[in-house]
């Protein structure tokens, strides 16, 4: 329970500055503070951009894989790809022995793109690595990487339905919020 204590409310967790997802999305945040101004110079989304450096080292991908690559959920995505197909950067089809599979793949046109935008992003990468130091860097993406696979190791977190008492179950009443179970984890 929370308490009051001189005139302050103390809530029994943590400190918000040391919440783990709130340092990761603080990080996340500088991080893509550096990569947003060439991402609209070139006037493509940060989603846009994750969805063509996916791609971008294979020859098509399905979308569900896709969707798994570059953490976005599945209407997202088809919104996503929707655009740059009309843009002529992405281009789908369907896998021949199973018509109900959709494959997403870079057209010309987007591997131009990229190539456009590669010597602003890894100038970025660049000053990034400058600034952190090379070891921290490499240190900071095994760390990462080692982090997610951990955790993805672990089995879901599923709370019985009836895990809160009436009066808490009130006050989270209402429509359902965040992602949907069956959304893509990332």
């Amino acid at each position: 329970m929370s308490e009051i204590v001189g005139g302050r409310v103390k809530v029994r967790l943590r400190s918000f500055s040391r919440s783990l997802p709130m340092s990761l999305l603080r990080a996340r945040e500088a991080v893509m503070n550096r990569f947003r101004s060439s991402l609209r110079l070139f006037n493509i989304t940060e989603q846009q951009w994750r969805v063509l450096r996916a791609l971008s080292s294979v020859e098509a991908m399905e979308v569900t894989a896709l969707a798994e690559a570059t953490c976005l959920l599945a209407p997202s995505l088809s919104r996503i790809v929707n655009d740059m197909e009309e843009r002529g950067l992405v281009k789908r089809s369907t896998v021949p022995q199973d018509l109900r599979r959709t494959l997403v793949s870079i057209t010309p046109k987007g591997y131009m793109l990229i190539d456009a935008v590669a010597p602003y992003s890894e100038s970025i990468y660049g000053e990034i690595t400058r600034v952190f130091g090379e070891e921290k860097m490499e240190l900071l993406q095994s760390l990462l990487k080692e982090l997610a696979q951990e955790l993805d190791k672990l089995p879901p977190i599923v709370y019985p339905e009836n895990e809160l008492s009436p009066e808490i179950s009130q006050l989270s009443s209402g429509q359902q919020r965040g992602r949907p179970k069956s959304a893509v984890r990332g």
